[in-house]
């Protein structure tokens, strides 16, 4: 069967990395890719938010599955299009999408199905957010952009002062464009953090293993948010709150989603606070996440293609649960000087060629570019991600840092604390 994958990034390359290794694959595509993806994909120049023309190539390639990996087009209708023209596409629809669209718009959802997450109040308007935070209790408090920001739209504020500054960058400098125009203020919850994905044809739900993301840029969770500096799975979960995060979370919001209407077909990724009052919503997305994706493909020992398969035509109560390696997977993320900031591209990635991959270690690249026999160079905020298997954490820490040694380039900066905490 022939695949297409759609996406550029580290996720996407994961992705590719994992098709690539089903026996019932025969043609694999990635539009548009990268370097990474090309050694294992004929890469399509077309962009992952060029809908119509993704569709114009399936339907003249005969596509037979396409994988959506990132957000934006998800929440553009890209399913939508595609099943007009009769395409198997992955992945939930538009009106499904918006769990991960709009902050707004899941925080109603959790209000109105009793899901259990943080106080909330949202705004579109600078004045009013500001009267609130004037007249509210001290303490800390988070302020979200309401629509897609590329993980770079939270702020968690440790008073009213804070937060009238990064509600300000939202509504009135519209740092954040489109998706700043309304903001969602939240309770600051406290405890540590979990990543759960569940693959659902809105029916059935199917949980992967559960994973811990490190969002701040530095070292003790310091800094500003950003898409992910790295990833440990699995991740140990008490039994009674594992039962706690299905019954109160991810069962409940699949079919709050029916209810509403909006059946939630592909990865649903919910990002939880472990509270001591039990697993709290902090955010929903509507695909894999991207770093945690490199490690759980890492991990996977099922193929993948018949799941999203299932997946896609509705048939996942056929499928029997994944097998997983039981070892323990540690993804750190290279990213670029600066970066959640400005930073520069084009800055030549040296010492890959010195790195040993295989099935214990690989590197996948998110923010790369190499023109026509040039050299390899940055082209994003995060460049790379190297993700390492071993017997426990400690083996998959020394094995994954032990590669990112290898490489450099310019201002390269990385957490040296992946997996201390768990």
């Amino acid at each position: 069967m022939k695949v297409l994958v759609i996406g550029s990034g580290g996720r996407e390359h994961a992705l590719c990395w994992k098709i690539r290794q089903s026996p019932l694959v025969t043609k694999l595509y990635c539009a548009p890719g990268n370097p990474g993806t090309a050694a294992i994909a004929d890469n399509v120049d077309i962009s992952s938010d060029d809908i119509g023309k993704l569709v114009a190539f399936a339907a003249a390639e005969k596509i037979d599955l396409t994988v959506v990996g990132p957000e934006g087009p998800l929440c553009a209708g890209i399913v939508d299009e595609f099943q007009k023209q009769k395409l198997l596409c992955f992945g939930p629809n538009k009106a499904a999408a918006e769990l991960e669209g709009s902050k707004a718009f899941s925080r109603e959802v959790c209000r109105r199905h009793r899901i259990p997450g943080p106080n909330f109040w949202a705004f579109d308007d600078h004045q009013q957010a500001k009267s609130f935070l004037d007249n509210r209790e001290a303490g800390p408090i988070v302020v979200k952009a309401s629509g897609l920001a590329a993980g770079k739209g939270v702020t968690v504020c440790k008073s009213s002062e804070e937060a009238k500054v990064a509600v300000a960058e939202c509504l009135e400098k519209r740092r954040f464009g489109e998706a700043g125009g309304t903001v969602v203020l939240e309770e600051c919850l406290e405890g540590p953090e979990l990543s759960v994905i569940t693959l659902t044809d809105g029916q059935t739900i199917m949980p992967l293993e559960p994973a811990r993301d490190h969002k701040a840029v530095f070292d003790g969770d310091k800094g500003p948010n950003t898409g992910g500096m790295g990833v440990v799975t699995p991740v140990a979960v008490m039994p009674r709150m594992r039962s706690q995060i299905e019954s109160q979370i991810i069962f409940p919001t699949v079919h709050a989603m029916n209810r509403e209407g909006r059946r939630y077909q592909g990865f649903l990724y919910a990002g939880l606070m472990l509270t001591n009052q039990g697993p709290r919503v902090l955010e929903y997305n509507c695909r894999l996440g991207d770093p945690e994706t490199q490690p759980l493909l890492m991990r996977l020992q099922s193929d993948l293609v018949p799941l999203l398969l299932a997946t896609a035509e509705g048939k996942l109560d056929t499928m029997e649960a994944p097998v997983w390696d039981p070892r323990v997977a540690v993804c750190v993320v290279a990213c670029s000087g600066g970066y959640p900031g400005d930073f520069k591209k084009g800055v030549p990635i040296f010492g890959l060629d010195r790195v040993v991959t295989g099935p214990d270690l690989q590197v996948f690249h998110a923010g790369t570019s190499r023109k026509l026999g040039g050299d390899l160079t940055t082209a994003g905020g995060r460049v790379l991600a190297v993700t390492a298997l071993g017997a426990d954490i400690g083996a998959a820490r020394d094995r994954a840092y032990a590669a990112l040694q290898l490489i450099e380039f310019q201002g390269m900066h990385y957490r040296k604390d992946i997996g201390l905490r768990t």
